[in-house]
């Protein structure tokens, strides 16, 4: 029986030939080359659907790794699950200890993959860079403790994060949305809460990153396309170990993408999922308390978390019934001057179009090719969600039909 399913789908049951041909067809920075790779044997492994992992699995994976890393007896208690965190388990829990680097009682919480991740990504990366973030100073985020890179105490990869308190819509207006699509702040506490986030991103991309020395990226510079040619061919590699079947626009794509691909000006940390929705706030003193969610984080082009801030599906029209407000935050205009002002970088049309294109690209690979895998192998806790996902798919694969005929002509 697995012979005959390996041949109908060999992107079900990946052979090691397969794996380590589209390594060679697709080159991308060393740790996304390593993550990939990791996801796609295990598949290769793992013939069962998903199954439900309890509180009790994650506090005794979470005590075996804090055995490997506190100085002091521990323990851990008030485990519960916690809600958000897209297509992460998420477990809020207390922890207790005589380490001189804690308190006596420090809130934290476990972000842990499922079986396959609608998003396969580096826990390395992001504990790397939000730990420079905050060390730097540069946007408030919450503390990066440690990492379960493959799923070694855990089930599955996982971070743990220090709690922040806040939240990430206002608790006062209704909302029905997903995934930050169309929040709405309301007029008092956006006009607080834009000039924080502007502020924040302009530090976050105006920091000169061709210097950031980790372990888990590899080194960017100015005045070469390298890293962008990386990037497109990370989520080409996606596709193809994916997809259900094929679209040829996501090919023709990928050769627009190559072709045009503008060298870097100025290297900054992009967040790569930069929008509302992903950070916590303060309601009673309209502060942002954290910037949420850093699993894509890369080194390259400010105009790609541009492009996707100021997205038409994470912006609503303001009580005018005219006035489109970016990310809920500002109009678009008003924001890239206030952006360019704080920043001294300049923000130019023709990049952000390129990376609408590739964000677009993106986000149709990953329902289309990811949440299908996802869901017709049973891999996750969210198929619910994950099947909604796919079912935008053509919306995506119309727009960047769109987008590509703009750009051409």
């Amino acid at each position: 029986m697995h012979a005959d399913l390996q041949a109908i789908d060999i992107r079900q049951y990946p052979t090691e030939a397969f794996i380590n041909q589209l390594r060679q067809r697709f080159p991308s920075d060393a740790e996304v080359d390593t993550v990939l790779t990791r996801k796609m044997q295990n598949r290769a492994k793992r013939k069962e659907g998903y199954t439900p992992v309890t509180l009790e699995e994650l506090v005794s994976g979470v005590s075996k790794l804090l055995a490997t890393k506190l100085k002091a007896d521990f323990s851990i208690t008030k485990a519960r699950w916690l809600s958000g965190g897209a297509s992460m388990l998420q477990m809020a829990f207390e922890l207790t200890t005589e380490d001189p680097a804690f308190e006596s009682s420090t809130p934290m919480v476990l972000r842990m993959s499922p079986m396959e991740p609608v998003v396969e990504t580096s826990f390395l990366r992001e504990a790397e860079i939000v730990k420079f973030v905050a060390n730097n100073n540069i946007m408030p985020v919450a503390p990066s403790y440690w990492i379960d890179e493959e799923g070694k105490y855990l089930p599955y990869p996982a971070i743990i994060y220090g709690f922040v308190s806040g939240v990430a819509k206002p608790t006062n207006i209704p909302s029905t949305q997903v995934t930050g699509i169309g929040l709405n702040f309301g007029e008092t506490l956006r006009e607080k809460l834009a000039p924080q986030a502007i502020e924040h991103i302009a530090k976050l991309h105006a920091y000169d990153a061709s210097a950031i020395n980790l372990a888990g990226f590899d080194p960017v510079s100015t005045g070469t396309n390298e890293s962008v040619i990386k990037e497109i061919n990370w989520w080409h590699r996606v596709w193809e170990e994916d997809r259900g079947e094929d679209e040829p626009i996501i090919q023709i794509t990928a050769n627009w993408l190559k072709r045009n691909a503008p060298p870097l000006d100025h290297v900054s940390i992009v967040h790569n999922d930069l929008r509302s929705g992903n950070f916590l706030f303060d309601e009673d003193k309209a502060e942002i308390t954290a910037w949420l969610d850093w699993e894509l984080v890369s080194l390259g082009d400010r105009h790609q978390d541009l492009g996707w801030l100021c997205a038409p599906q994470f912006g609503h029209f303001a009580e005018d019934g005219k006035t489109f407000l970016a990310s809920g935050l500002k109009p678009k205009d008003e924001l890239l001057a206030a952006y360019e002002k704080a920043t001294g970088l300049p923000v130019d049309p023709a990049r952000i179009q390129y990376y609408d294109i590739m964000n677009t690209w993106k986000a149709a690979i990953i329902v289309l090719a990811t949440g299908y895998r996802v869901a017709n192998g049973s891999k996750s806790h969210q198929d619910i969600v994950v099947c909604w996902l796919s079912g935008i798919g053509n919306l995506l694969l119309s727009g960047l039909r769109q987008s590509l005929q703009e750009a051409t002509a």
